[in-house]
């Protein structure tokens, strides 16, 4: 599967519970002979707005969107629950979030201190929290709320479901990206009270690194001057982070294009990897 001819390329920067205060994210733009041209940032205060957007007829698109699209094996395998991916999917949407607290909580609680959680084979790689933590962030509620609405949409998520070649979805991780220019200084908080000078210099070096093209992806960011000024404000880092996930989307599409995703994968870039759990792009 190749990659679409002038395909929009997508970041999400996701929230399985958005409102006006902390609205879903989402950056759209181009990538051509290695840049991304940013050309929108939209918001949605609602799933139902999101999911609107999401199966709305367009034309060909690549995104990335930062929430897990799997379960750890372990985890999955020790509850019973079905090994096949989409199966599983199913089951997992099918309960409510308190059950899900309840069934991960006790699952924790029977392994010893140090150990608490299951982990992906990408978390390690990418940094990222295990996709069945449901607090700090809960990014197993995350899965639960933004998966069902991407196979709504008729996504292809390589590796894990076929769908629409026009449509494909690729689970990102926007710290991935930053930690790499940035190392662990942090460049966001949503408490007013730790958005500070420090964050601020944060962001913009972040920036400065993307316009510049200084990172393993090898990809040059174009922004406005407008632009820049609103991605450097946004203290929550939940525009920066659209932006991040858009990049992740736009080097895999162009490793799609340029034929360069390992062999043994699935294409856009990703390793051949486990199909219940996911991968990250660039991970």
């Amino acid at each position: 599967m190749t990659a679409p001819l002038q395909a929009l390329i997508l970041g999400c920067d996701f929230s399985s519970s958005p409102s006006r205060r902390k609205a879903i994210m989402l950056a759209s733009g181009t990538a051509s002979k290695g840049r991304v041209l940013l050309s929108g940032l939209a918001q949605f205060d609602s799933l139902d707005a999101f999911a609107n957007w999401i199966k709305a007829p367009r034309e060909p698109w690549v995104g990335g969107f930062d929430l897990p699209f799997g379960l750890p094996r372990e985890l999955v395998e020790t509850l019973g629950w079905p090994t096949d991916w989409l199966a599983c999917m199913r089951h997992y949407a099918a309960l409510g979030r308190d059950d899900i607290r309840d069934t991960f909580a006790a699952f924790c609680n029977a392994r010893p201190a140090g150990s608490k959680f299951a982990h992906r084979a990408t978390d390690r790689p990418a940094g990222s929290s295990p996709s069945m933590k449901w607090v700090n962030p809960p990014v197993a509620f995350m899965l639960h709320a933004g998966v069902p609405l991407l196979l709504d949409a008729g996504a292809h998520l390589p590796g894990l479901h076929a769908g629409d070649p026009a449509r494909v979805a690729l689970e990102a991780y926007p710290g991935l990206l930053a930690r790499e220019v940035l190392g662990p200084r942090s460049y966001k908080s949503d408490d007013r009270a730790k958005q500070t000078p420090e964050r601020l210099i944060a962001r913009k070096d972040l920036l400065t690194a993307l316009e510049h093209g200084q990172t393993r992806l090898a990809l040059r960011l174009k922004l406005t001057h407008a632009q820049r000024d609103a991605l450097a404000d946004d203290a929550s880092g939940d525009r920066l982070d659209a932006v991040l996930c858009l990049m992740q989307a736009a080097w895999a599409a162009q490793q799609q294009a340029d034929g360069k995703s390992p062999p043994d994968g699935p294409g856009w870039g990703l390793p051949a990897f486990d199909g219940l759990e996911g991968w990250i792009v660039t991970a």
